[in-house]
């Protein structure tokens, strides 16, 4: 008797959720057909990365913000509908943001 017979003597009204079901956090942020904006400026001597032009909700945003931040292992803000990251991370942010399923424009060097 494996556990999944255990589980269901313990439980019998219990149902399975098939694992296509399951979401990622990554596949339910609105996806847009107009490029993000990546550009890198230096404020106070530091480097930042700026992330602009998404069009969704700004949860959706702020949630790709957090996800971006724990990625990278930096700190950064959301602040009118941009992302600050803080350092120079445009290629990793753009492979990111690719592989994600957006479209990425690079402004600035």
């Amino acid at each position: 008797m494996d556990l999944k017979d255990q589980l269901k003597n313990l439980f019998p009204e219990h149902t399975e959720i098939p694992e296509a079901a399951t979401e990622d956090t990554q596949t339910s942020i609105w996806m847009q057909d107009a490029p993000i904006i990546c550009k890198y400026e230096k404020r106070k001597g530091k480097p930042i990365t700026i992330i602009e032009g998404y069009t969704g909700a700004d949860k959706d945003f702020k949630a790709l913000a957090k996800d971006l931040k724990k990625r990278l292992s930096v700190g950064g803000s959301f602040k009118n509908d941009t992302i600050i990251i803080q350092g120079d991370y445009r290629d990793k942010i753009m492979s990111f943001l690719k592989d994600v399923g957006f479209n990425v424009k690079r402004v600035g060097g």
